[in-house]
């Protein structure tokens, strides 16, 4: 860094530690001086490779200039303090007046000085609050008996106008985190204790930070810039990447991400411990990891995700408990304790699954697919037993059909997605031959990928059942279905991920003297999906013809919720010829049959009826620090998961046929297809 850039983060220092001081009441304990993190070389070089391959071949043609200059800056800054309580707006405006117009031209140049020097006085500042804290943790006595709120999520509110507001939200936190920790159980130690050694932890963390943080930091905020899925991976991330790609390491069948301070999880992966238990959920925030039955809690909140992966990974058999916010909570209080058996995926786990309910006299068969899998290997190999989603649920067909169902469900709930190929093959057993999905790059160029086989493997009443959750491939497959007129589309809109990722290695054009570091590499969004009707699923997912709510909190997932996210758009349509099977006559029909049912549906009426009282709890910016109302509100919650949530399985058994007997939802769209069948046969 510059030695004006030091001086401008020294000079801001400055300004806000006086203030800060006088607002404690007592002086802010001394931290060790900590040296100002620069790049190393290697960061230096990969800097260059960076933004020439996000100009270059990123799907999106971005404008370098001040706009996006700006951009990055805001991204940036809202990362390291998404909850606007490190920095005053005074601070904010400085660095914006230094940093905020220079950005775009340290792109151009492949230069990350900027970003370093706002890294390196976020670290002041957050060294300041974890101090402070921490010396609050040590003396004061709360009084939870005034009413007193804090609001949980800022993004929208401004940043504090001085340190008297900084200082007044730091007091806060801590009677929330003092309120969480009395009301998640679990609790061996005293609370002032734990909240003592959880700052300890994280004012240490402060101090062990190495440049590889401000790079990945920075970059995150450049990258995500362009689109929410491209990103730089540094060596040891991206080797944390490629284990999670083979999904061989013995763990606990999660992908993580870090979101401001919080581990967050991103992905659930099919025939993992996680997955097989119902665990944990898109969006979970891990706070807390011990190892075993007794192993003391680590507060895991500012932490690097290697570290955390280190310490959430261990071999096969043992147990691991997390401690979580759950995502359909809003990120409420109080964390929720869930205890994993460490095990490697297994592909029988991750298969699709049958089961048939009975509804109105007849019988609905069910397809669950937890994601489109293909074992690549085995298919190259021309082994006869490979996994492969379409063999399996070609499988499952034929044997429902021999059951004599009157209609099936496909169930896409929670389906992340997976393999493009096996979306096509299996939409092709429900459709003759045609197109199923367009990809669409930079240039223009259009590819339209088709199922060429003409049997219908199974031609009767449809329906695909969805959420949020339900992403990519599996938004291809809903859209197809959909567009075909083949079946009636049931639940949530889902993600909206229409996007196209190639991973890229950032490589030296010319070959270095010596063993030089590695560079890292750099996932790029190259292409969008699109509909055979020519919309993309991207951004607004698929919108289903019969909507069903799910507890997943929508203001907090799904591709609409990135401010970057690539916009919805359309391309000319594609040839094919719909089947209509489900007409758009049959829509108004069913649509008006599943009112009227779930009206007289008790458990039904009282699932709405919860997920109302939930989002008027997730409605609110603000949580009640007064002990008796934040009680009350916990207590709300848990009986709401309680009674609508699977609770985890502790107990591996894979004899154990799912119950979908208490499946508001998998029954409310079985009696639609029962319906349809009705229509169909002419017995309604």
């Amino acid at each position: 860094m510059s030695r004006k850039n030091l001086l401008i983060v020294f000079i801001l220092f400055l300004l806000v530690a006086p203030a800060l001081a006088r607002n404690l009441g007592k002086p802010t304990p001394v931290t060790t001086p900590v040296a100002s993190l620069n790049p190393t070389p290697a960061e230096e070089e990969a800097e260059k490779y960076i933004s020439q391959f996000l100009l270059q071949n990123h799907f999106r043609k971005v404008t370098i200039n001040d706009s996006l200059s700006q951009e990055i800056f805001t991204r940036f800054v809202e990362n390291l303090d998404g909850n606007k309580n490190y920095f005053t707006a005074k601070e904010i405006d400085s660095l914006r007046i230094w940093y905020g117009h220079r950005i775009d031209e340290e792109f151009l140049a492949g230069k990350s000085e900027s970003g370093f020097a706002i890294y390196n006085f976020f670290l002041k500042r957050a060294r300041d609050k974890m101090s402070f804290m921490k010396a609050v943790a040590d003396t004061v006595q709360f009084n939870f008996s005034v009413p007193e709120t804090l609001d949980l999520d800022r993004k929208g509110s401004q940043w504090p106008a001085d340190t008297e507001q900084l200082v007044n939200l730091w007091k806060k936190e801590l009677k929330y985190q003092w309120l969480n920790l009395k009301f998640t159980g679990e609790n061996k130690k005293p609370i002032r204790s734990t909240i003592e050694k959880n700052l300890t932890s994280r004012l240490n963390l402060l101090n062990r930070q190495k440049p590889d943080d401000a790079f990945q930091a920075y970059n995150n905020a450049i990258t995500t810039s362009f689109d929410p899925h491209t990103n730089y991976f540094s060596p040891d991330e991206y080797e944390n990447f490629q284990i999670d790609m083979s999904r061989s390491l013995e763990g606990i069948g999660a992908k993580l991400l870090i979101e401001n301070e919080y581990t967050v999880v991103n992905e659930v992966i099919p025939g993992g411990p996680a997955f097989r238990g119902k665990f944990l959920k898109k969006g979970d925030k891990i706070i807390n990891v011990g190892q075993g039955q007794t192993g003391e809690f680590v507060d895991v909140i500012g932490w690097r995700i290697n570290d955390v992966v280190k310490l959430i990974r261990g071999k096969k058999g043992t147990l691991v408990r997390l401690k979580i916010l759950p995502a359909n909570q809003g990120g409420r209080g109080p964390a929720k304790v869930v205890q994993i058996v460490r095990d490697k995926i297994n592909l029988e786990d991750q298969a699709a699954q049958k089961s048939v309910i009975m509804q109105d006299g007849r019988k609905i068969g069910v397809i669950t697919i937890p994601s489109f899998y293909l074992d690549f290997e085995g298919q190259q190999k021309n082994t006869g037993g490979y996994n492969s989603t379409t063999r399996d649920v070609s499988r499952i067909i034929e044997q429902l059909v021999a059951e004599h169902v009157d209609g099936i469900v496909v169930d896409l709930r929670d389906n992340g997605g997976g393999s493009l190929e096996e979306s096509v093959n299996v939409t092709g057993l429900f459709i003759p031959s045609g197109p199923v999905v367009q990809i669409s790059n930079s240039r223009g160029e259009n590819l339209v990928l088709k199922d060429n086989d003409s049997r219908v493997q199974y031609g009767g009443p449809l329906a695909v059942l969805v959420n949020r959750y339900s992403a990519s491939a599996s938004e291809i497959f809903a859209a197809a279905i959909q567009d075909y007129g083949r079946g009636v589309i049931i639940g949530e809109r889902t993600f909206g991920k229409g996007t196209v990722q190639s991973l890229i290695k950032l490589t030296r054009p010319f070959p270095s003297i010596g063993k030089a570091p590695e560079l890292g590499e750099i996932k790029l969004t190259i292409a969008k999906f699109y509909r055979i009707s020519g919309e993309s699923t991207q951004h607004k997912g698929v919108v289903p013809d019969i909507t069903m709510p799910s507890m997943i909190d929508a203001k907090t997932i799904g591709e609409d919720t990135y401010k970057s996210s690539l916009p919805w758009s359309t391309i000319p349509p594609t040839l094919y010829k719909p089947v209509a099977s489900v007409t758009p006559n049959d829509i108004d029909l069913l649509r008006l049959h599943f009112k009227e049912h779930s009206a007289k549906n008790p458990k039904y009426q009282s699932y709405l009826h919860d997920i109302e009282v939930l989002d008027q709890i997730r409605l609110k910016k603000s949580v009640s620090l007064q002990e008796t109302a934040f009680k009350t509100e916990t207590e709300t919650i848990k009986n709401i998961e309680k009674q609508w949530v699977r609770e985890p399985d502790t107990k591996k058994d894979t004899s154990k046929k799912k119950d979908v007997s208490k499946d508001v939802l998998l029954n409310e769209t079985a009696a639609v297809v029962s319906e349809l069948a009705a229509y169909k046969t002419g017995s309604h």
